[in-house]
C-alpha cells in the first residue's frame, strides 16, 4: 500500500508538469512551486527506497526463517517500519534541499529538464554551488547506496537459502516469492544509482532525462503490473 501511495504521489507530482512540456514546448512554474516539486519528488524517491529494503527484509525473513515470520514481521512491525521510512524521507529530503532554496538565482531562469530535479536547477543559480552538490552526493548515500546493500545482502542470503532447496519446484516457489520485488530494484536502483552517486558531469542532458524518465514514469506504471502478474484476473487478462 505505501509503495502504491508513493508511485500514485509521484506521478501526481511529475506527470502534469511533463505533459504540460511536451504539448506546449515548456511549462512555467513558479520558485516556489519548483522547490515544492523538488521536495515532494526527494521524499517519493527516498521513501521508495527505504520501502523497497523493507520488502527485502520481508522476503528475507519470509524464505530464511519462515517458521517465525509471523513473530518477526507482525504488523506491529510493520507499522514502525512504514514510519521510520516516512520520518527519514521527510527529514532527509528537508536537509538536502535547504542548499538549493538559498541559492541565489539571477536572469536565468529555464530549467533544461521536464521537472524540477536537483542538479538541472542547481545550473540556473548565479552562486557557488559546491556546496550543494557534496551534499546531494553525500545523502545520497544514506538514502541509496546503504539501502542497497542492505537489499544485496538480503538476495545473497536468499539465494543462499534457495540453493539448499532440493526439489526443482520448490525453488521455483521460493525465486516467484521475491522475483517481482528483484525486478523492481533493478530498475530503480539502477538508474537512481547512475543519476544522483555517479558525478553529474559525466553525463549528457539527454541521457540524464531519459534516465530521470524511467525512474518517475516508467517505474510507477510498471510497478503495478509486475506486483500483480501472480493475479488469475491479470494473466487472464
Amino acid at each position: 500500500q505505501q509503495l502504491s501511495f508513493s508511485d500514485l504521489l509521484l506521478s501526481v507530482v511529475i506527470v502534469p508538469t511533463l505533459l504540460r512540456t511536451v504539448m506546449n514546448e515548456g511549462a512555467k512554474i513558479s520558485l516556489i512551486g519548483c522547490f515544492v516539486q523538488l521536495y515532494l519528488f526527494g521524499i517519493t524517491e527516498a521513501l521508495q527506497c527505504f520501502l523497497l529494503t523493507v520488502m527485502s527484509y520481508d522476503r528475507y525473513l519470509a524464505i530464511c526463517n519462515p517458521l517465525r515470520y509471523s513473530s518477526l514481521m507482525s504488523h506491529r512491525v510493520c507499522v514502525k517500519l512504514i514510519a521510520i521510512s516516512w520520518l527519514l524521507a521527510l527529514s532527509i529530503t528537508l536537509v538536502a534541499q535547504i542548499p538549493v532554496a538559498t541559492q541565489e538565482f539571477c536572469n536565468q531562469n529555464t530549467i533544461n529538464h521536464f521537472f524540477c530535479d536537483y542538479f538541472p536547477l542547481l545550473e540556473l543559480s548565479c552562486s557557488d554551488t559546491s556546496l550543494a552538490q557534496i551534499l546531494a552526493i553525500t545523502v545520497s548515500v544514506p538514502v541509496v547506496l546503504f539501502p542497497f546493500m542492505l537489499i544485496i545482502g538480503s538476495y545473497i542470503c536468499i539465494a543462499h537459502e534457495i540453493l539448499k532447496i532440493v526439489s526443482s519446484i520448490g525453488r521455483q516457489k521460493a525465486f516467484s516469492t521475491c522475483s517481482s520485488h528483484l525486478a523492481v530494484v533493478s530498475i530503480f536502483y539502477g538508474t537512481l544509482i547512475v543519476t544522483y552517486v555517479v558525478p553529474p558531469r559525466n553525463q549528457s542532458q539527454t541521457i540524464s532525462k531519459l534516465l530521470s524518465l524511467l525512474y518517475t514514469v516508467v517505474t510507477p506504471f510498471i510497478n503495478p503490473m509486475i506486483y500483480s502478474l501472480k493475479s488469475a484476473d491479470m494473466k487472464n487478462a
